[in-house]
């Protein structure tokens, strides 16, 4: 349960604290100081959506933070440890700011987490219950989900394992569906891919082939500059006879090297020069041996071979234009192409085994769907007998609830079940859905009657409900006060209420105080017992907080709901 809320710069409050505790508190005020802004503010703590308007006039951001006492194992704590928050001696501390540019910020056990950590911690802690969560009631979905809460453990596990089996299902069926309309283009695809994978294997290109041929076409298309510029060189360094009586280099360094000779005796700096020149006669002699060699290789059809090259090129270039932009593009696309071959040629078996798949999952679907009917069949006749009780004493004595499921619908997530809850007001009457017949008033105490059966099933450790008297009044209102005191016999409730008749069977009264500087609005919340309690019920009968007449009803009232709530 929330064992303390604290409000700061939130609509109207500026800054407040909310002493709530177990068993039933009720917040009253008046209009306009600020009531709606206490589940405004559990709202935050919850994960709902920030709203930057919510924020005080003149301050950078609202705060809220709640104190709540937990168990410290089971899935709260779980969740906390995993955000690296911590729970101290079963008090979990949950925070939310919200700035004026709309920003927002959550604290849990003390660390930062996701906003989105508050929701999942507030499905496990708080149920609320608004206008808003009224008019819900009148959807088809919120309805199935009451009776689902309703029915218990024994439905959780049937639509557990019913709906493992749908989704299961269902994907089979959505591949098979997939594979069967494109089956014609993929049988286009398979037959193109084929071709194309053909066309790659009989080209049998290499890695850098492309590189290779160009450089041995470029050599090949400057065959006769490349023999003549080789033949040149090689008479230049050691021709076989002189040419113009101009000596080749050879010879020219080996003179050189004779001149030396006969004279280094006489000075030793000549023997590294003697040396240098011995070995440029042999490098020179290396490579007038290689280019000789070089000469020798030279293709003697170099026309014919580039011819050859040249229509290769061209086969490696068809190849890059269809199949890729380089060389190294079509080799991949040729090892992923015989990967994708194999898928697609093997989509007729898959194709059968899918349709097999598919009839053997729609008997389980069907099968477990029919558990999951007869369970909520079940649950929604003892549903409707319960309510109608708790009707019959929220002054709705007449009423009677029947909660029809039919069960003639496809499969879908949550079974094949469509659940109506239908009211009839009284004999005589045609029982009509709530979504269409009921009244604001109708529905409040339909709502409230479904929470307080709901409760024996499916226990919540705190209820929050905002005007769940709209629209009631009188003997009606006492009752709802008196449902609440006996819900709240076995989880918390926090009611904000503008009833007296309401107000009068807590066991923690709450007020929202409005005071004004004659600028701004500033409210707060204090505790209200003895007189300050009767003066605020009487407020909340007569308008009047001084009244005799007012406070002598407010005592009243309270004795009667004092007397109502033992006696049950």
């Amino acid at each position: 349960m929330i064992d303390e809320l604290g409000i700061r710069d939130l609509g109207v409050i500026a800054e407040a604290t909310l002493p709530l505790g177990s068993g039933f508190t009720a917040v009253t005020g008046e209009t306009g100081a600020g009531k709606t802004m206490v589940v405004t503010a559990l709202g935050l703590l919850l994960g709902a959506r920030a709203d930057a308007g919510a924020v005080r006039s003149g301050a950078k951001q609202a705060w809220v933070e709640g104190r709540w006492l937990v168990p410290d194992d089971g899935p709260v704590a779980e969740r906390v440890a995993e955000t690296g928050g911590e729970i101290e001696a079963g008090e979990l501390l949950l925070g939310r700011s919200v700035s004026s540019e709309g920003r927002s910020r959550a604290v849990v056990g003390g660390r930062s987490a996701p906003i989105g950590v508050l929701t999942e911690l507030g499905e496990e802690l708080v149920v609320v219950h608004g206008q808003a969560d009224q008019q819900r009631l009148r959807s088809a979905v919120a309805q199935r989900d009451a009776l689902d809460r309703f029915a218990g453990a024994g439905l959780q596990a049937a639509l557990t394992e019913y709906r493992a089996a749908f989704t299961a299902w269902h994907a089979d069926a959505a591949e098979l569906e997939r594979l069967t309309q494109a089956h014609d283009e993929r049988l286009r695809e398979a037959a193109a891919l084929r071709e194309a994978l053909d066309e790659i294997e009989a080209a049998d290109p290499r890695p850098g082939e492309d590189v290779e041929l160009s450089e041995r076409a470029d050599r090949l298309s400057n065959l006769e500059d490349l023999r003549l510029a080789a033949a040149q060189a090689h008479t230049l360094i050691s021709a076989d006879e002189i040419v113009d009586d101009a000596p080749d280099a050879v010879t020219l360094v080996d003179g050189a090297k004779r001149h030396l000779e006969r004279v280094v005796e006489h000075d030793a700096a000549l023997a590294p020069i003697r040396e240098a020149l011995q070995n440029a006669g042999f490098l020179l002699a290396d490579a007038a041996a290689e280019l000789g060699a070089y000469l020798a290789g030279l293709d003697a059809d170099g026309a014919r071979e580039l011819e050859v090259v040249q229509e290769r090129r061209a086969l490696l270039t068809s190849l890059i234009r269809r199949h890729g932009s380089t060389l190294d593009e079509v080799l991949d696309f040729g090892r992923t192409g015989g990967l994708r071959l194999v898928e697609l040629d093997g989509d007729d078996e898959r194709i059968e085994q899918l349709a097999a798949s598919v009839d053997d999952g729609a008997i389980v679907v069907d099968r477990l769907a029919g558990r999951v009917s007869e369970l909520r069949t079940d649950a929604a006749g003892r549903l409707a007998a319960a309510v109608t009780v708790e009707l019959a004493a929220l002054a709705m004595p007449d009423a009677r609830l029947t909660v029809l499921v039919d069960s003639e619908h496809e499969p879908a997530v949550h079974g094949r079940d469509q659940v109506a809850i239908l009211l009839q007001p009284h004999p005589g009457a045609e029982p009509r859905s709530v979504s269409k017949g009921a009244s604001g008033g109708e529905l409040s105490r339909v709502m409230l009657a479904i929470e307080v059966v709901i409760a024996g099933t499916d226990p919540v450790p705190t209820f929050v409900f905002d005007e769940v008297d709209a629209g009631v009044g009188g003997a009606a209102a006492i009752e709802i006060g008196r449902r609440l005191a006996r819900l709240a016999e076995r989880s918390q409730v926090i009611v904000v209420t503008h009833l007296a008749q309401v107000a009068a069977f807590a066991t923690n009264h709450l007020s929202v105080v409005k005071g004004t500087d004659g600028r701004v609005t500033e409210s707060s919340v204090r505790r209200l017992e003895g007189p300050d309690r009767e003066a605020e019920m009487a407020r909340l009968l007569s308008g009047l907080a001084e009244s005799e007449s007012g406070l002598a009803h407010a005592r009243e009232l309270l004795e009667l709901a004092a007397e109502r709530a033992t006696t049950g």
